[in-house]
Protein backbone atom coordinates (compact mmCIF):
# COMPACT_ATOMS: atom_id res chain seq x y z
CA UNK A 1 0.00 0.00 0.00
CA UNK A 2 2.91 2.63 1.22
CA UNK A 3 4.67 1.56 -2.44
CA UNK A 4 1.55 2.52 -4.25
CA UNK A 5 0.94 5.72 -2.22
CA UNK A 6 4.98 6.88 -3.34
CA UNK A 7 4.10 6.27 -6.58
CA UNK A 8 1.08 8.05 -6.88
CA UNK A 9 2.86 11.03 -5.03
CA UNK A 10 5.43 10.81 -7.93
CA UNK A 11 3.52 11.95 -10.26
CA UNK A 12 2.04 14.46 -8.37
CA UNK A 13 5.63 15.93 -7.69
CA UNK A 14 6.89 15.38 -10.93
CA UNK A 15 3.38 17.01 -12.66
CA UNK A 16 4.14 20.18 -9.99
CA UNK A 17 7.78 20.25 -10.30
CA UNK A 18 7.32 20.61 -14.34
CA UNK A 19 4.19 22.94 -13.96
CA UNK A 20 6.45 25.25 -11.68
CA UNK A 21 9.61 24.83 -14.12
CA UNK A 22 6.87 26.00 -16.89
CA UNK A 23 5.86 28.90 -14.70
CA UNK A 24 9.41 29.99 -13.83
CA UNK A 25 10.28 29.87 -17.30
CA UNK A 26 7.05 32.31 -18.25
CA UNK A 27 7.54 34.75 -15.85
CA UNK A 28 11.19 35.11 -15.76
CA UNK A 29 10.82 37.37 -19.17
CA UNK A 30 7.67 39.66 -17.34
CA UNK A 31 9.38 40.00 -13.76
CA UNK A 32 12.69 41.09 -15.39
CA UNK A 33 11.22 43.15 -17.76
CA UNK A 34 9.25 44.90 -14.83
CA UNK A 35 12.65 45.01 -12.86
CA UNK A 36 14.77 47.09 -15.46
CA UNK A 37 11.37 49.61 -15.80
CA UNK A 38 11.75 49.81 -12.34
CA UNK A 39 15.33 49.93 -11.17
CA UNK A 40 16.40 50.96 -14.72
CA UNK A 41 19.56 48.89 -13.74
CA UNK A 42 21.00 46.14 -15.28
CA UNK A 43 18.87 43.20 -16.00
CA UNK A 44 20.98 40.57 -14.07
CA UNK A 45 18.74 38.63 -11.80
CA UNK A 46 19.21 37.17 -8.55
CA UNK A 47 21.67 34.20 -7.95
CA UNK A 48 18.81 32.13 -6.50
CA UNK A 49 16.91 32.73 -9.49
CA UNK A 50 19.04 30.79 -11.75
CA UNK A 51 19.32 27.74 -9.02
CA UNK A 52 15.68 27.32 -9.68
CA UNK A 53 16.26 25.53 -12.90
CA UNK A 54 18.29 23.32 -11.24
CA UNK A 55 16.01 22.20 -8.30
CA UNK A 56 12.86 22.21 -10.33
CA UNK A 57 15.71 19.45 -12.53
CA UNK A 58 16.47 17.43 -9.56
CA UNK A 59 12.75 17.06 -8.55
CA UNK A 60 12.15 15.91 -12.23
CA UNK A 61 14.70 13.59 -11.90
CA UNK A 62 13.84 11.74 -8.93
CA UNK A 63 10.19 11.75 -9.96
CA UNK A 64 10.38 10.21 -13.45
CA UNK A 65 13.28 7.30 -11.99
CA UNK A 66 10.08 6.35 -9.05
CA UNK A 67 7.69 6.61 -11.69
CA UNK A 68 9.16 4.94 -14.72
CA UNK A 69 10.17 2.02 -12.16
CA UNK A 70 6.14 0.97 -11.13
CA UNK A 71 4.45 2.17 -14.12
CA UNK A 72 2.19 -0.26 -15.76
CA UNK A 73 2.51 0.78 -19.27
CA UNK A 74 7.10 0.33 -19.92
CA UNK A 75 6.64 3.55 -23.19
CA UNK A 76 5.75 5.92 -20.38
CA UNK A 77 8.79 5.04 -18.43
CA UNK A 78 10.59 5.81 -22.19
CA UNK A 79 8.85 8.64 -23.02
CA UNK A 80 9.29 10.44 -19.31
CA UNK A 81 13.06 9.93 -19.66
CA UNK A 82 13.01 11.38 -23.05
CA UNK A 83 11.04 14.34 -22.37
CA UNK A 84 13.67 14.64 -19.04
CA UNK A 85 16.32 14.52 -21.06
CA UNK A 86 15.39 16.66 -23.55
CA UNK A 87 14.31 19.41 -20.34
CA UNK A 88 18.03 19.01 -19.28
CA UNK A 89 19.98 19.13 -22.05
CA UNK A 90 18.03 23.14 -22.36
CA UNK A 91 18.12 23.76 -19.16
CA UNK A 92 22.01 23.05 -19.10
CA UNK A 93 22.23 24.46 -22.65
CA UNK A 94 21.09 27.68 -21.16
CA UNK A 95 23.05 27.94 -18.45
CA UNK A 96 26.17 26.75 -20.49
CA UNK A 97 25.30 29.29 -23.86
CA UNK A 98 26.43 26.24 -25.79
CA UNK A 99 24.30 26.34 -28.71
CA UNK A 100 21.62 29.19 -29.39
CA UNK A 101 17.97 28.25 -29.09
CA UNK A 102 14.63 29.91 -28.71
CA UNK A 103 13.32 30.36 -25.08
CA UNK A 104 10.42 28.27 -26.39
CA UNK A 105 12.03 25.66 -26.90
CA UNK A 106 11.83 24.51 -22.94
CA UNK A 107 8.01 24.88 -23.22
CA UNK A 108 7.32 21.28 -25.01
CA UNK A 109 9.62 18.86 -22.48
CA UNK A 110 7.82 20.59 -19.41
CA UNK A 111 4.47 20.42 -20.83
CA UNK A 112 5.35 16.80 -21.68
CA UNK A 113 6.07 15.74 -18.30
CA UNK A 114 3.08 17.56 -17.21
CA UNK A 115 0.79 15.50 -19.50
CA UNK A 116 2.80 12.23 -19.03
CA UNK A 117 2.66 12.30 -15.07
CA UNK A 118 -1.15 13.06 -15.31
CA UNK A 119 -1.70 10.66 -17.74
CA UNK A 120 0.44 7.84 -15.69
CA UNK A 121 -1.71 9.10 -12.91
CA UNK A 122 -4.96 8.33 -14.12
CA UNK A 123 -4.53 5.20 -16.56
CA UNK A 124 -1.81 3.36 -14.50
CA UNK A 125 -3.09 3.53 -10.82
CA UNK A 126 -3.65 -0.18 -11.32
CA UNK A 127 0.41 -0.63 -11.82
CA UNK A 128 0.93 -1.16 -7.93
CA UNK A 129 -1.40 -4.13 -6.23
Amino acid sequence: MSTFRLTSNSDIIGSTASFLCLVHCVATPFIFAAQAGLANQSDEHPLWWGFLDIVFLIISFFAVLWTGKYTSKKWITKALWFSWGVLAFIVLNEKLSLFPLTELAIYLPAVSLIVLHLYNRKYCADCIK
